[in-house]
């Protein structure tokens, strides 16, 4: 029996059954150091791929969590973070803090819970912790801090303000009332860019400041933005003109009669068959007058107030007579009537008053009228309507519809309602202009529709299915590039039915040959088995080379068999 044969013979032997993982162990020990080395980087890349595909996928999308903070505020959000092990991202050179998106909205209550961000600001916190011993004016100046800090706190909450500092200046109280001196303030805000503040937004500040400090009024508060524009004025500035509160209530006014026209022709001509605009010319002079008149009183209504009567009687004769000694003699020695003579120039009898004077005084009362009048504010002192009505549709025989004019008594009719509707009163000028016409109609202006390649949701979706995807793509590169050839290295697949057959006669034909060659030189079948299943692997391959040196023409006729599919081909 030559060499060749007795390789093939050894090879067409069975072999023992053994255990899977047995035959994986005995697969990796005939592999050579640079194939172990070779799979093991090839393993070790293609796990490394993996890991880094699935982090880059599994990578969360990050959220803002604040913007435009101060440093240490950054800093005390970062050390929070830390502490609860929540990733975080910073840009901005610090000023904005990105955490994943899903715990964006959790985090930002958490750390409002904690007082964070501060925003710079130091609020009544500040008197939690007082000093044993401090002065009352460090304890007033704490105070004042802290009150400015809550008012700026309170006047960045407004939508438009991004940041806001309040400077207040409290006099000292004192005894004497000439030497007191009033509270003043100022704020100073920063806008968010593209915002204002509207004129009931400072007047608010306004309030807001002023309603915190005791004695402290809205004219002694002064704001400013971070452009230095000074957004108050004398006055609030509404002394020249109409303040944004007048212009509403004109608005107000007008709407309602717009309202009142609608609610009465709706149900006559139908939603959208007219229009109607009001323009009211409102008064808000305010006007005081105050007037005193005096009327005379007639005689039958003339009323007594006061009146005086005086009454002067005297003895004392006048002087009578003619002028002269005999009328200017004294008088004589006083005597009985009877009995003295009767002097001369004398009357005889009884004396009675020579003088009487009377004086009366009467005061009347005279009519006075005091007048005070102060004009409504705000009252109406012209309106003007300007309406405009759709033709109304009728029908034609055929069934179709065409728009025909109001006729003279149907516009009249409607006239009459608009005028009564909003009380127009032609003694203050007021006008009505009624026109009935054609509604045109709407243009409609078609939306071109935005392209799939710029909907922001068509590409967040396409980005997430482009993850997965290279995700995919490179687990399937993995498995079958690299994993399934060192499963088929290390576990060889199990053979067909048509290869067991075939592998069986060959090696039926390989004993028989094996055992024909046995035979011719003396040595029995069982012997040669015992003496075959002796060789170890490494024996069986050094004696096929052996064997491949001496008879080369003899394994290459063998090897033309095999891939000719001849006995023993494919095994």
């Amino acid at each position: 029996m030559s060499a060749f044969q007795e390789m093939a013979a050894d090879n067409a032997l069975p072999q023992p059954a053994t255990s899977p993982m047995q035959a994986i162990m005995d697969n990796l020990a005939r592999l050579t150091a640079k194939q172990k080395i070779a799979g093991a980087v090839a393993l070790a890349v293609a796990i490394a791929l993996i890991a880094g595909v699935w982090m880059w996928s599994s990578q969360p999308q990050y959220a803002i969590l604040f913007s435009n903070i101060a440093e240490k505020d950054g800093g005390a959000i970062i050390t929070a973070l830390q502490q609860q092990n929540v990733p975080y991202r910073v840009e901005n050179a610090g000023g904005t803090i990105l955490v994943p998106s899903t715990r964006a909205n959790e985090l930002r209550l958490l750390l409002a819970s904690q007082g964070l961000p501060k925003g710079g600001l130091v609020g009544f916190e500040l008197l939690e912790n007082q000093k044993i011993g401090i002065s009352q004016f460090n304890e007033q100046i704490n105070y004042q801090r802290g009150l400015e800090g809550e008012l700026a706190r309170t006047i960045q909450s407004l939508a438009a303000v991004s940041g806001a500092r309040v400077h207040l200046a409290i006099p000292k109280q004192t005894a004497f009332l000439r030497d007191a001196q009033k509270p003043t303030a100022s704020v100073v805000v920063s806008l968010n860019p593209g915002r204002r503040l509207e004129p009931q937004q400072i007047a608010g500040i306004l309030h807001l400041v002023a309603a915190s400090v005791p004695e402290l009024s809205t004219s002694q508060v002064s704001v400013i933005d971070q452009n230095g524009n000074l957004l108050t004025r004398s006055g609030d500035g509404r002394s020249s003109g109409l303040d944004s509160t007048q212009l509403g209530y004109i608005e107000e006014v007008e709407n309602s009669y717009i309202k009142r026209i609608d609610s009465i022709l709706e149900p006559v001509l139908g939603a959208g068959n007219f229009k109607a605009q009001v323009t009211a010319d409102i008064d808000f002079d305010t006007t005081e007058q105050t007037s005193e008149t005096y009327k005379p009183n007639p005689p039958p209504n003339t009323t007594i107030r006061s009146q005086q009567t005086a009454e002067n009687a005297t003895n004392m004769p006048q002087a009578i007579g003619v002028p002269g000694a005999l009328s200017n003699q004294p008088p004589v020695p006083a005597s009985a009537p009877l009995t003295s003579p009767a002097v001369p120039g004398t009357s005889g009898g009884q004396s009675q008053p020579s003088t009487i004077n009377k004086s009366s005084t009467v005061n009347y009362e005279v009519d006075k009228t005091v007048q005070h009048v102060k004009r409504a504010l705000g009252s109406v002192r012209r309106l003007s309507v300007a309406m405009v009505v759709n033709n109304k549709l009728e029908k034609g025989p055929k069934g179709d519809s065409k728009s025909v004019p109001h006729t003279e008594e149907e516009l009249k009719k409607i006239n009459d309602l608009v005028r009564e509707a909003v009380g127009l009163n032609k003694d203050r000028g007021d006008t009505l202009n009624l026109v009935n016409t054609a509604f045109t109609e709407p243009v409609r202006e078609e939306v071109a529709e935005l392209p799939l390649w710029k909907n922001p949701e068509v590409i967040a979706n396409g980005k997430e299915a482009l993850r997965w995807l290279l995700l995919l793509g490179v687990i399937l590169f993995v498995a079958r590039g690299v994993i399934k050839p060192l499963l088929g290295t290390l576990i060889p697949p199990k053979p067909t039915e048509e290869e067991t057959a075939e592998s069986e006669d060959a090696a039926a034909e390989a004993e028989a040959a094996a055992a024909s060659e046995l035979n011719d030189d003396g040595v029995s079948q069982e012997v040669m088995e015992a003496e075959l299943a002796k060789m170890s692997f490494e024996k069986k391959l050094a004696r096929a080379r052996e064997i491949a040196e001496k008879e080369p023409r003899v394994v290459a006729q063998l090897l033309k068999e095999w891939l000719a599919g001849g006995p023993g081909g494919g095994h």
